[in-house]
């Protein structure tokens, strides 16, 4: 109970800290949610969505799980972007990955760790796409941050293909979806150059930007 006490103590110090800067934060943060982005990372706790964006709280909604995946059959997912997009009118949706991301690894590896080898399935069909990945040769650590950049690419391509997002372009409403890796060793985003707005070519930035990835491993 200790740790946990450490944990209220905390609290209670960021508040003052933060009431000591800005008398009206809490005040503004009842009334105020208008966020015009919406975050579907990696529920690594390295990786917190508003510090490395330096937003505040109320400008950035958040959906993380392991390894950032987008997949059809989770409500969960689809329900916060289902949210974001027709309640809260985000214009900008951004999956992000990050470098050194375990799930990741396991996927890239075939660890088997438990329930979850069934939620990472979704990444190692991502890997077996491409058969550089079986080339033993190439370096692990070169293949495992392609492999986060890959699967970056394809989760965006994925949210594409939602229905909700397929009725946002429809109704022309402005929302565009991208795709960025985080740096654990240098605290910086990259951009995949994968952003996508319900044009004629947003296959061809997907491809391109596969390609772009996949050149590490086969030059």
């Amino acid at each position: 109970m200790a740790n946990l006490n450490q944990l209220f103590n905390n609290n209670i110090n960021w508040a003052r800290r933060v009431l000591e800067k800005d008398p009206d934060f809490f005040n503004d943060m009842i009334n105020v949610q208008s966020p015009k982005y919406l975050w579907v990372g990696c529920s690594d706790s390295r990786v917190p969505a508003n510090q490395i964006t330096g937003l505040n709280a109320g400008e950035i909604f958040v959906h993380r799980n392991v390894a950032n995946i987008v997949v059809h059959t989770d409500l969960n997912c689809l329900s916060v972007i289902q949210y974001a997009i027709d309640v809260l009118k985000v214009e900008h949706i951004m999956v992000v990955g990050h470098y050194g991301c375990g799930g990741v690894l396991s996927a890239l590896e075939g660890t088997h760790l438990g329930l979850i080898d069934n939620w990472l399935r979704h990444i190692q069909d991502v890997r077996d796409l491409y058969p550089a990945f079986k080339n033993m040769h190439i370096d692990v650590n070169l293949r495992w941050k392609v492999l986060c950049e890959l699967n970056v690419i394809h989760q965006v391509r994925n949210i594409t293909r939602t229905t909700v997002v397929g009725h946002a372009w429809r109704r022309k409403q402005n929302l565009s979806i991208h795709g960025w890796v985080y740096g654990l060793n240098n605290g910086l985003l990259k951009d995949l150059n994968v952003t996508l707005n319900g044009n004629a070519e947003d296959e061809k930035l997907v491809e391109l930007a596969i390609a772009n990835a996949i050149s590490a491993l086969t030059t």
